[in-house]
């Protein structure tokens, strides 16, 4: 399912004028990287993309008709000069991920970008 749901959320972000550039992920969480339209905010890119794909993965997946993603989302912004050491890390996920969990890393991320956070209302 992955490799397909990947596909399909690059398609989603193409579709909505924004500029792809790798989808990726592990078992419990997915990474987006890629321009975002001038015109659309980031809440509403997300909320596109999380509906749209949702309908898709209970359509194509039988397995799957429960399946929801979770309300919150984390947002980053990238250099440009970053791009090619976010791409590794993306394409690197089930190494990653062998030594550090999604919860670890993405506490790790908001504490690099100097972001307060409340952990009751992070998972889900």
């Amino acid at each position: 399912m992955a490799w397909s749901l990947f596909a399909y959320l690059a398609t989603v972000l193409k579709s909505e004028n924004h500029v792809p550039i790798l989808v990726g992920g592990y078992e419990d969480h997915v990474h987006l990287l890629f321009g975002l339209a001038r015109t659309v905010s980031v809440s509403k890119m997300m909320e596109h993309t999380k509906v749209s794909s949702s309908k898709w993965v209970k359509q194509e997946l039988d397995s799957f008709q429960g399946f929801e993603w979770q309300r919150g989302y984390g947002a980053f912004a990238v250099s440009y000069s970053s791009v090619s050491q976010v791409m590794a890390y993306i394409s690197n996920q089930d190494q990653h991920h062998e030594r550090v969990s999604f919860q670890d890393e993405f506490r790790k991320l908001m504490h690099e970008n100097g972001i307060d956070f409340d952990e009751r209302y992070i998972w889900d």
